[in-house]
C-alpha cells in the first residue's frame, strides 16, 4: 500500500498565537496579511495630487503673507507636506502604492522630488539594506549604535556629535547628514561602492528641481518686492529642515526603543524575529498617525512591505490581535521619547541591552 501524502497545512487566520507558543514562519505570518495587500491605482493618485496642493499652498503662504512668523509657520507646514508627499514616494518605491511596477516608479520619482530624495539611491538604502537587515549591526546603518569601545575610538568631535544626535534635540541634523547628504546626494565611492548611471540620473533630476524651486522663489521675490534671501529661508531652507526633522525623528522612534535590541550577530538576528522585535508601533492621540499616512504603523509595514499605506491600520490591528504581547507598542509623549534619548545611547551586544555614555546599562537584558 502506497504511504499517504499529507495535505498542506492551511495556516490559521483566527487563533491569536499564545505568548508562551514559538512564533510562526513569516510566511505565515504574512499570510495573515495577504486580502489587505490588494492595491488600487486611482486613489494614491488622487492623495498625492491633493498632498502636492497642500504644499504648494503653504508655500504660496510663504510668498504672500508678510510677517516673518506667518511665513515660517506656512514654512514649516510645507516640510510636513513634504513628509507626507515622502511617504506616498516610500510606498510607491515599495511597490506597494498602485498594482503597476512602472508607474509605481514614476510617482515614487515625483513623489520624492520636494523632499530632493534620488529614488534610486533610497531604494537601495531603505529596501534592500534596511529593510533586508534590520538593527543588524554592520548591515543596516540607520541610527546603528555604537559599542563602548567603538564610542571611545571615535575622535573628540565624532563623539561630540553622537552625542548631539542621540541628545533627543537633533534627529533632522543625523539624517541630513548620515542619510541624505553621506548617502543619498552625489555619494562618493566610500558610502556608496556601488556605481550606477540611474544613481547619477536620480541625482541630476532632484538636482534640476531644486534648482527651479529656489529660481522660481527668486522671481517671486523679484515681482512682490520682499527679500529674497528672506524668502530662500522661508520657502526652501525651512521646509526642507522640517522636512529632515520629521523623517529623522520617524526613522529614530521606529527602531530605537528600550525593548529594541540589536545584534552584532547574524544567526542570532534571524533567530529574534527582526521584522517583528525590531519594529515599534507609536500611537498617537488626535489622528496624528492618519496624518501620517499610517507610517507609524510600522510593524505591519516590515512584516509585509507590500501592504498599502492605505491599509496598513487594518494590517496592524490584524498583527496586533494574531500575536498579543510580541509587538512593541508605544504610547506618544514627549517624557517618553526623551527618555529613550536619554537611555539608548551605545549598545551592548553580549547583554543585549542598551547603555549610556559610560556603558552602563540602562534597558532590561533581552532574553
Amino acid at each position: 500500500m502506497s504511504e499517504a501524502i499529507p495535505l498542506p497545512v492551511t495556516p490559521d487566520l483566527t487563533t491569536p498565537i499564545a505568548l508562551d507558543a514559538q512564533m510562526p514562519h513569516r510566511k505565515v505570518i504574512r499570510s495573515w496579511l495577504i486580502p489587505l495587500s490588494q492595491r488600487v491605482t486611482f486613489y494614491p493618485i488622487l492623495l498625492l495630487i491633493f498632498d502636492y496642493a497642500l504644499l504648494l499652498a503653504a508655500l504660496a503662504g510663504t510668498v504672500f503673507f508678510a510677517h516673518w512668523a506667518a511665513k515660517l509657520g506656512c514654512g514649516i507646514a510645507a516640510g510636513f507636506m513634504i513628509g507626507r508627499t515622502f511617504i506616498i514616494g516610500h510606498d510607491a518605491c515599495h511597490q506597494s502604492l498602485t498594482p503597476h511596477r512602472t508607474l509605481n516608479k514614476w510617482l515614487g520619482r515625483i513623489a520624492f522630488l520636494c523632499s530632493l530624495t534620488p529614488y534610486s539611491l533610497w531604494d537601495v538604502g531603505h529596501n534592500v539594506v534596511h529593510h533586508g537587515y534590520t538593527n543588524l549591526k554592520g548591515f543596516d546603518f540607520v541610527w546603528a549604535p555604537f559599542t563602548k569601545d567603538e564610542f571611545g575610538k571615535l575622535s573628540a568631535s565624532q563623539r561630540l556629535l553622537d552625542r548631539i544626535y542621540r541628545s533627543g534635540w537633533a534627529p533632522g541634523l543625523y539624517y541630513m547628514l548620515e542619510v541624505w547628504w553621506r548617502r543619498m546626494f552625489f555619494p562618493n565611492k566610500r558610502n556608496m561602492p556601488t556605481r550606477r548611471a540611474v544613481f547619477l540620473l536620480d541625482n541630476l533630476l532632484v538636482t534640476a528641481y531644486g534648482a527651479l524651486w529656489i529660481a522660481a522663489l527668486w522671481y517671486a521675490a523679484s515681482v512682490t518686492g520682499q527679500s529674497a534671501v528672506l524668502l530662500l529661508v522661508m520657502s526652501f531652507v525651512v521646509p526642507f529642515l522640517s522636512w529632515c526633522a520629521l523623517i529623522g525623528f520617524v526613522v529614530y522612534v521606529h527602531h530605537t526603543h528600550t525593548s529594541v535590541s540589536w545584534h552584532a550577530e547574524r544567526r542570532a538576528w534571524s533567530n529574534a524575529q527582526p521584522f517583528v522585535s525590531t519594529t515599534v508601533h507609536l500611537t498617537f492621540p488626535m489622528r496624528i498617525g492618519a496624518a501620517l499616512h499610517h507610517i507609524m504603523e510600522h510593524t505591519a509595514h516590515h512584516v509585509d512591505m507590500s501592504v498599502p499605506l492605505y491599509r496598513l491600520k487594518a494590517a496592524q490591528k490584524k498583527l496586533e490581535e494574531m500575536l498579543p504581547g510580541r509587538i512593541i507598542i508605544q504610547q506618544f509623549s514627549w517624557r517618553w521619547y526623551f527618555e529613550t534619548a536619554r537611555k539608548c545611547k551605545l549598545y551592548d551586544f553580549s547583554a543585549q541591552c542598551w547603555t549610556d555614555y559610560k556603558g552602563r546599562p540602562t534597558s532590561v537584558a533581552a532574553a
